[in-house]
């Protein structure tokens, strides 16, 4: 038996464009919110999904059958829990069907909050400085 191959992205826009029309479209959208919420957020791949970084990570999103994962971490998904009773969550992701309008004010919410824990935690680590050790 042949195992299969499986794609290996090398960019975003390699990612986006192994999908169906109407599948690119929710993706292309997708990352058009986090750009515009997070503009200056590094685009990469990231277990081989689209991914931005900024001070860490700050989201990913990949395509799946019946929906789109939106995988801002855990910290957005507890702190907006209450606005994402309408969808199934884990731990660090919500599934976004792809027969609904996105939230798009929501994804950019979570992305500016997770923008702004990813700030705060690269603050407080370059306020911890090493002592250099006495003679």
């Amino acid at each position: 038996m042949k195992t299969p191959v499986k794609t290996v992205y090398i960019n975003v826009d390699s990612y986006i464009a192994s999908f169906p029309s109407e599948v690119k479209e929710l993706l292309t959208k997708i990352r058009e919110l986090i750009k515009e919420a997070a503009p200056k957020a590094q685009e990469v791949i990231s277990y081989n999904m689209p991914a931005y970084k900024q001070n860490g990570m700050v989201a990913y999103f990949a395509a799946h059958t019946h929906h789109i994962g939106f995988y801002p971490t855990a910290s957005p998904i507890v702190q907006f829990q209450d606005k994402l009773t309408a969808y199934h969550t884990s731990k660090g992701g919500v599934q976004l069907p792809m027969n609904k309008t996105l939230p798009k004010k929501l994804i950019k919410e979570m992305i500016r909050f997770k923008l702004n824990e990813n700030r705060e935690k690269a603050s407080r680590k370059k306020k911890t400085t090493v002592k250099p050790k006495g003679k």
